[in-house]
């Protein structure tokens, strides 16, 4: 197996591209995709501070070494969410990144400064993890953006995640988050713009970005996301890509090629509909609490978590989830 390149041997194939690369030539691509997607979508220009939501994962990992090889002014942010030994290893990993880098890194704790964790606010307000937990993130997101000054929020979404989410949003005909499901949303009524530069490559491509770079990451999956629907249409549309290799490129890429541009009136539309959280002034919008006011969903499900008692993680686990991670203690 030659690299396509340079005819050394390649240590990987990528069937969507037809093709095999070396290790220099793979993060050639991978940069060169990147380049592409902040060119084309106007992402963010090279003087702009960016705040990168990292995780310990690959691919918020990945997409941090990335735009700091390209040379951005960037800064990490990691969210302490309370899901047991999977927080504090995958909390380890960001640090560590950031430490071999002297890169800096902000760190913020739902329990320390919110007063709750994900697990204990699932179970307060009756939501599935995932959602209480993306909720909490990017209020997070946003605020520490805002009060930080920073010109951008980075998140490592990469083609795999914006297939999956177009194709379950595709399913139901969503339309409002049809509307919202770009790689880049402007900021608006005091939301900051969030981009996602890794939408050009997959899962598979930002894992082998961090093996050839020497990037250590959490590989186990969150222990809350067992029976996460997101999963389900991934490996649907996995099994599609192995029959037809490219099919998830031209689905979503042609999806914001076409259909994205219909939908842009509704997109504006959705950022004239904003008022102010009357408890942390974020804003939000037109949720009203029971005294008449005007609260963000995120100040409502605190409201409800802090007063309940911490629930451990185990908790909430699926009884396949609980037997996997008994069988792994266990050796």
């Amino acid at each position: 197996m030659k690299c396509r390149t340079c005819r050394n041997p390649a240590i990987i194939d990528l069937p969507r591209h037809n093709a095999n690369f070396c290790a220099e030539h793979l993060q050639q691509l991978c940069r060169r995709q990147v380049e592409k997607a902040i060119h084309d979508h106007r992402m963010f220009e090279p003087t702009d501070h960016l705040l990168v939501a990292v995780s310990g994962g690959k691919d918020s990992l990945a997409v941090w070494d990335i735009l700091h090889e390209l040379g951005y002014r960037t800064t990490g942010l990691y969210i302490a969410l309370g899901i047991g030994e999977y927080s504090h290893e995958s909390q380890t990993f960001a640090e560590d990144f950031a430490a071999r880098r002297g890169l800096p890194l902000v760190i913020e704790s739902l329990r320390d400064d919110h007063g709750f964790d994900v697990p204990t606010a699932a179970r307060a307000t009756g939501r599935v993890p995932c959602s209480a937990c993306g909720m909490s993130k990017r209020h997070i997101f946003d605020r520490v953006a805002r009060d930080g000054g920073y010109d951008a929020v980075v998140t490592g979404h990469n083609l795999d995640d914006e297939a999956a989410v177009l194709f379950g949003n595709a399913l139901r005909w969503d339309v409002e988050y049809l509307a919202r499901q770009l790689p880049l949303l402007p900021a608006r009524g005091g939301f900051p713009r969030k981009a996602k530069p890794l939408v050009r490559l997959t899962e598979r491509e930002t894992a082998a970005w961090c093996i050839v770079r020497g990037i250590d990451y959490i590989v186990d999956e969150c222990p809350m996301a067992a029976g996460n629907k997101h999963l389900a249409y991934k490996q649907a549309l996995n099994l599609i890509e192995e029959e037809s290799p490219g099919a998830k490129a031209s689905y979503y890429l042609g999806f914001l090629e076409r259909m994205a541009p219909l939908l842009s009136g509704l997109s504006a539309q959705q950022a004239d509909e904003l008022a102010s959280c009357a408890r942390c002034g974020s804003p939000t919008g037109a949720e009203t609490a029971t005294d008449g006011s005007t609260v963000c969903a995120f100040c409502r499900l605190s409201e409800k978590a802090r007063g309940h008692e911490p629930v451990p993680v185990e908790m909430l686990m699926s009884k396949s989830a609980r037997r996997a991670a008994a069988k792994e203690a266990r050796g």
